[in-house]
């Protein structure tokens, strides 16, 4: 295909960010006038979609045509993150908004102490380790250029390293560092949101989606009319049908799950990511939508990869990483193509937009501010001259990063393909997780540790990913990787300790995460964290907690006008003006200029300062101000941790309050039990009372008519002493029962178990009573299911037992048609005795507590014995005390009849 000439596509791509730049100035404009852009959760989420960069947008399709699905893995890392958003990214968002958080330097600084010295590394990493990725963009932008100008001839890309200046990716980026500057530097407050710059991201997320649909719908239904078509040329090539089997995936397992952890890790920890996802955050809220949006957009930008990676293949259209180009060019089409030039601009842009933003911002806050706070001549005016020079080394830095990501590019961006530069960034990011979100959760976590674990990741992330770089671009001797340095293989950056057959990356993540983590947990476990660190740490791992306080309480006093000069010297008057007008607290007056900041101001101050200057600078500076000390960093104001203390506090007495509510309805229910416990006591007092009184008064009466009558009949004699032999009975049963229930309490309930028959046992004791139910006109019905049922049990109590249940049942049975039921069966291995009757039943809620001692059943149901109880009350209680003395139980439970049937079960005994 022959384009209408470069001039046509420069001037496209010119056009485009001139857009991209009038929809920034329009949010920021929108932003100052109180009409946000951003407050929409799906603007939210497209901005998020600056993960796809080119490497989604060329490399995906190329990795896919080497390694088949392995790709997918770089995305299900990051739609496994946004799946855990609501237990990660909302409390890092929380704690952001809180405490003013500028970058992730700034985030794992401020989480440490506000370690100024930890921020600085943290940085110093992230633009290392950022440098290749920036290096991918310029050389997907250079490539996709070359590829549109020169199809079908190779695309010619080499670089003349004596004269750059020749050199197209070196204006590209200086290109980028001009519109960055004037995207993302207008203001110093770094916490303050780049409006602009997420709404134009949104807007370059959209373009890169309808670029890359576009040409994935081209190459499947139109190039290969449809996808039935495409897979049946493919599957007439066993060759590529074998590349895209899951086998396929460098590593096999390991390097499924290595890959998948590192795409989950670095979703987190790429400085662009946590921009987007943490700093430019307005509403935590928005996360709910982004936690599906994002993950859609993932499905939906991948979804035609595989097709365009086939058909490429099939088609021999050269270098993988270009055939979302070579595609459509090479079927004549012009339009396609150049919307497809745009959209992987879009995803290059985008990327180096953020990042570039993110790690100026880390080199004016992390590396620069503490030596410009030494430097006192730079701060003794009350104009906010370190503001102009903040704003300043942010532009230097734009300019030097940009240089920075050519330079690598040129040296040794040609040695790897996209993917694979993109993955060495992601390797070397990932070493910020342990520190971040082990910060997250575990207080225990000190500066020592994460400070060593950064340096010992970092250092086996550089030698065993980065240094093999070099040497294959031929800036180190080949046989570093080949044969390990000076010849010991077990030092061969790709096989460490011998550690072979994993893919390169799974390797690394694997002994920089071990070294780590482990470093991390070991150090932290043997060091102590300072009192600031303590205070910090009981924030961030609190963040969630309802009544958290913002920030630590500062020691110390200050005045209104002594913070007002600070923030002017380094923020300028507006933004000090508007950190004392939103507290209502302006200076008009000398009396007003005097008086005492409060505690709100303080905080509120170094809040603004954190924004501008990062965490630990803003702790310095207004540690200085409180103590009336110089400016020094070596004198960090002690803080007390109040904040940990006061969480301990409220956490043991929200503790102690759930105790109290629980011990004070134990004791209402407790006090009611007693009370209960003692009614019937009362009752049991007074029925066994008049059960003992009337026995005796019976006897008493009749030995008196006997004494007093001696020529009585002797009929009447024999009667009347037949009268006192029975009371006397009566009397003595009662007697008996309060004896069991005294040796069953004290534990002496003398049992000898035996080998007894219980269906002989019931046999006998019905057989006892049949006299008294023929007195009543009973219904008794004997049902043996089973002709032997042998148990070990005392014959006699175990009679004693049977006999009360027939009692209870012949006394609670129906009074004008009374009917028992004595039934013996087998259940699970055991034996059930069951007594059933057709009385009024035992209600539900009254079956347990007919088994306590000294409870009386009021049977309302039958008029004859309502509120009157029928015996002591002991017999229950006293019979499922023996059952469970013979190992079995006692319950009650309705009955076929219509009443209660009370049931018992022994254990089977074998003989």
């Amino acid at each position: 295909m022959t384009m209408r000439g470069d001039l046509v596509v420069i001037g496209t791509a010119f056009s485009y960010l001139a857009l991209l730049f009038m929809v920034a100035a329009w949010g920021d404009r929108r932003a100052e006038q109180g009409r946000s852009l951003i407050g929409s959760p799906t603007v939210y989420a497209l901005s998020i979609a600056v993960y796809c960069t080119a490497w989604t947008f060329y490399g995906s399709v190329g990795r896919a045509a080497q390694y088949g699905p392995s790709f997918l893995l770089i995305y299900l890392g990051p739609t496994l993150a946004m799946l855990l958003a609501p237990f990660t990214l909302r409390k890092m968002v929380r704690i952001a908004a809180q405490q003013r958080i500028t970058s992730i330097a700034d985030f794992i600084s401020a989480r440490y102490g506000k370690s100024s010295r930890l921020g600085a590394l943290v940085a110093l990493m992230a633009l290392i380790t950022i440098t290749p990725y920036i290096a991918l963009q310029l050389k997907a932008i250079t490539v996709s250029h070359a590829v549109l100008m020169n199809y079908p001839l190779g695309a010619d890309t080499t670089l003349d390293n004596e004269r750059f200046w020749m050199d197209r990716s070196f204006w590209i980026a200086m290109v980028l560092a001009v519109f960055i500057i004037l995207f993302g530097t207008r203001h110093l407050d770094a916490s303050e949101r780049h409006e602009g710059m997420v709404a134009a991201i949104a807007v370059e997320s959209l373009v890169k989606l309808i670029a890359f649909l576009a040409v994935g719908i081209f190459v499947t239904f139109i190039l290969f009319a449809g996808p039935a078509a495409l897979l049946a040329e493919v599957a007439a090539t066993p060759a590529l049908m074998h590349s895209m089997r899951l086998e396929n995936v460098p590593g096999g397992a390991t390097g499924w799950v290595g890959m998948l952890l590192l795409a989950f890790l670095a979703f987190f920890t790429l400085p662009r990511q946590f921009q987007v996802l943490v700093v430019e955050n307005v509403d935590e809220q928005h996360l709910d939508r982004a936690s599906w949006l994002f993950p859609l957009y993932l499905l939906l930008i991948n979804l035609f990869v595989i097709p365009i990676a086939l058909a490429g293949l099939l088609l021999g259209e050269g270098d993988p990483d270009s055939f979302v180009l070579t595609l459509p060019l090479s079927a004549g089409l012009e339009g396609l193509p150049l919307l497809v030039f745009i959209g992987g601009l879009s995803a290059a842009t985008g990327m180096v937009i953020v990042e570039t933003i993110a790690l100026s911002t880390m080199v004016s806050n992390q590396l620069m501010m503490p030596l410009l706070l030494k430097v006192k001549g730079l701060y003794s005016g009350r104009h906010g001259r370190l503001a102009d020079w903040l704003l300043n080394i942010r532009r230097v830095a734009i300019l030097l990063i940009l240089l920075l990501g050519y330079l690598y590019h040129a040296l040794i961006g040609d040695s790897y393909s996209l993917v694979t530069i993109g993955l060495v960034s992601f390797a070397g990011v990932a070493q910020f997780a342990p520190a971040l979100l082990i910060g997250l959760y575990w207080r225990g976590a000190t500066r020592q540790g994460a400070t060593l674990g950064l340096l010992a990741g970092f250092f086996i992330w550089f030698y065993t990913l980065l240094l093999p770089g070099f040497a294959q671009s031929g800036w180190l001797e080949a046989s570093l990787i080949t044969q390990g340095p000076w010849g010991i293989s077990w030092l061969s950056p790709y096989a460490l300790l011998g550690l072979s057959g994993w893919d390169i990356y799974t390797h690394s993540l694997f002994w920089s995460m071990l070294a780590n983590v482990g470093l991390l947990v070991g150090i932290s476990l043997f060091t102590r964290p300072t009192p600031m660190e303590q205070t910090q740490a009981a924030l961030f791992t609190e963040a969630m907690h309802p009544h958290l306080p913002t920030t630590a309480r500062w020691q110390g006093q200050t005045t209104e006008g002594a913070l007002y000069t600070l923030l002017v010297r380094y923020l300028g008057h507006g933004a000090t003006l508007r950190v004392f007008t939103a507290l209502d607290a302006p200076l008009g007056d000398a009396e007003a200029y005097q008086r005492p900041a409060s505690g709100e101001l303080i905080t509120r101050a170094e809040q603004a300062l954190s924004g501008s200057l990062g965490s630990a600078s803003a702790s310095v500076l207004i540690n200085s101000v409180l103590r009336g000390e110089a400016l020094d960093m070596e004198s960090v104001l002690t803080i007390l941790d109040t904040t940990s203390q006061a969480l301990e506090y409220n956490r043991r007495l929200e503790q102690k309050s759930q105790e109290l509510a629980r011990v004070g309805e134990e004791l209402r229910s407790a006090n009611e039990r007693l009370r209960e416990v003692d009614r019937m006591k009362d009752e049991f007092v007074a029925m066994v009372s008049h059960e003992l009184r009337t026995p005796l008064t019976s006897i008493r009466s009749f030995a008196e008519i006997l004494r007093d009558t001696p020529d009585i009949e002797a009929e009447k004699r024999q009667h009347f002493l037949g009268i006192m032999v029975l009371e006397s009975q009566r009397l003595s049963r009662l007697i008996d029962e309060i004896l069991d229930l005294a040796r069953l309490e004290s534990g002496r309930l003398s049992l000898k178990p035996v080998p007894v028959d219980l269906a002989l046992v019931a046999k006998q004791s019905s057989e006892a009573l049949a006299r008294l139910h023929d007195e009543q006109g009973l219904t008794f019905e004997f049902i043996a299911e089973v002709s032997t049922a042998m148990v070990l049990a005392d014959p006699d109590r175990l009679e004693q037992v049977i006999i009360n249940l027939l009692e209870n049942a012949r006394k609670f049975a129906d009074t004008q048609q009374p009917r028992i039921t004595l039934r013996i069966y087998e259940y699970n291995g055991a034996f059930r005795l069951s007594v059933e009757d057709n009385g009024p039943g035992i209600p539900v809620a009254e079956r347990e507590n007919v088994f306590e001692k000294f409870y009386q059943l009021k049977l309302k149901e039958s008029p004859k014995i309502q509120g009157r109880p029928k015996g002591s009350g002991l017999g229950l209680p006293i019979s499922r005390a023996i059952i469970h003395h013979l190992g079995g139980k006692l319950w009650a439970e309705t009955s076929t009849l219509g009443g209660t049937a009370l049931q018992l079960e022994l254990p089977r005994h074998s003989v």
